[in-house]
């Protein structure tokens, strides 16, 4: 069984960082691409950040130029480190991982969600 969690988040003031983490777990023979998404209260989820295992990333354009995906794969994990925030970052952030465990088939898995609050 694979499981991401994540930490980090909290309350930062506008202009502020922060930094959210996700290190999965569990029977995994190799984890593929990672990223994280994030859902504001009375919103889609969108897309924030990708990275592929050997570190190519993609940024939504929202956060382009702020954020900075990276991911460490002997810890299997995948951080965000957030800068200049402001409040419409304001989110619940979630982190994915495509799984290939040591048997079965491949799958993404979610974390459980980690609130980020921007203060103005």
């Amino acid at each position: 069984q694979v499981q991401l969690v994540e930490s980090g988040g909290g309350l930062v003031q506008a202009g502020g960082s922060l930094s959210v983490s996700c290190a999965a777990s569990g029977s995994i023979f190799r984890i593929d691409a990672m990223g994280w998404v994030r859902q504001a209260p009375g919103k889609q989820r969108e897309l924030v950040a990708t990275i592929t295992r050997a570190g190519s990333t993609h940024y939504a354009d929202a956060v382009k130029g702020r954020f900075t995906i990276s991911r460490d794969n002997t810890k299997k994990t995948v951080y965000l480190q957030m800068n200049s925030l402001n409040p419409e970052d304001t989110a619940v952030y979630y982190c994915n991982a495509n799984v290939v465990p040591v048997s079965g088939v491949g799958a993404m898995h979610w974390g459980q969600g980690t609130q980020v609050t921007v203060s103005s």
